[in-house]
């Protein structure tokens, strides 16, 4: 199952490739996100860098009445950041040692190949981490065949990895 993600990544990234040499925008007949947390321990934060492709995101907003958002373009809507940090806080949510915690929306920055975005958010005070639930629902109401891929590197450079989709949408590593 891993081997049939890998290939499907590589036939992204050469359908980006090729959009960029003939200055087409990539068609993605693929819904996928990527999620990366890292625990920095001498910050002693959790610090999470989600990667979504715009039209996608933007038509999960538009679905509850958020239209023409023009999401990292020159006519983003003044509301835009707001949406998509409340959007976010409704499908992804972290329980950090048992206790649900709150993270802190940061911002967001249009990625290399314009058709995704970078978004950051970060939990603080989080002295220690010895577990960590990962629910991730999110565009699951869009796509049905969205698939949400999380990384985790936890304290000590240990890793957990999550693959969601509809039937999946949360699950926990011990640290």
């Amino acid at each position: 199952m891993m081997k049939s993600y890998l290939l499907l990544f590589v036939f992204c990234i050469l359908g980006m490739i090729d959009a960029v040499a003939t200055h087409t925008p990539p068609v993605h007949d693929f819904h996928i996100s990527k999620c990366i947390i890292d625990y920095n321990e001498s910050e002693k934060a959790l610090q999470i860098t989600m990667h979504l492709f715009i039209d996608d995101f933007e038509e999960a907003l538009r679905r509850q009445g958020k239209d023409k958002l023009h999401i990292c373009t020159e006519k983003e809507s003044p509301q835009a950041e707001e949406y998509i940090a409340d959007y976010l806080k409704q499908g992804f949510r972290l329980v950090v040692n048992g206790e649900q915690k709150a993270y802190t929306f940061l911002g967001k920055e249009q990625s290399d190949d314009l058709q995704a975005m970078w978004c950051y958010m970060e939990i603080a005070d989080v002295n220690q981490l010895s577990s960590l639930e990962v629910t991730n629902q999110l565009l699951l109401e869009v796509f049905n065949d969205q698939v949400n891929i999380v990384q985790i590197s936890g304290p000590g450079d240990q890793q957990g990895y999550f693959m969601f989709k509809a039937e999946q949408t949360s699950d926990k590593v011990d640290f």
